[in-house]
């Protein structure tokens, strides 16, 4: 009997994960109308400003994407059925800087140290169900010691950022719900 060679074997893992992913993509539960998410102005966010030559993978509208989605899910998992939330961000610095002195072929990594936590300013207003405000409030997340803390592995690049997030949700409006 003959073996199969061993990229055969590889091409049907991927082949066969690929099959999975696409099956499961159209049962993915779509955002939350009731959770807001809205941004200042992208040249006035402290992160854009910081990082005007757009280096790295990500580009603003994509990590607002990503951010806002993260925040969406969580808030309505949160949040008790009929109560709404309007979120603006009115600045944020994601989780660690770029460091071009390094050199060329290292001016698009994003280097995590102490001294580039994640930040984010924003203001809420929680509403009931008829569309009554039950709460505003300010809020100015920070992580200082988000290197220090046990974290999962994630290859997430906004995982610091979407855990200051959820650590601000869980404060302000209570843990998720089953």
């Amino acid at each position: 009997m003959r073996m199969p060679s061993l990229p055969r074997i590889c091409v049907s893992l991927i082949l066969a994960g690929a099959a999975i992913c696409a099956a499961a993509a159209p049962n993915q539960k779509p955002l939350p109308d009731r959770i807001q998410v809205s941004w200042a102005p992208t040249e006035k966010l402290t992160e854009v400003k910081d990082n005007q030559m757009q280096r790295g993978t990500l580009k603003p509208d994509e990590w607002q994407k990503m951010i806002s989605d993260h925040m969406r899910k969580r808030a309505d998992a949160t949040l008790p059925e009929g109560q709404r939330l309007e979120v603006t961000i009115d600045d944020i610095k994601l989780a660690g800087s770029y460091e071009p002195w390094r050199g060329p072929n290292a001016q698009d990594i994003r280097v995590m140290k102490d001294v580039y936590p994640p930040r984010m300013d924003l203001h809420y207003r929680l509403l009931a169900a008829d569309g009554t405000s039950i709460r505003d409030g300010e809020g100015k997340l920070r992580d200082m010691g988000y290197l220090q803390r046990t974290m999962p592995f994630s290859t997430d690049p906004l995982r610091y950022d979407k855990r200051m997030i959820d650590d601000w949700l869980r404060k302000e409006f209570g843990r998720p719900r089953d």
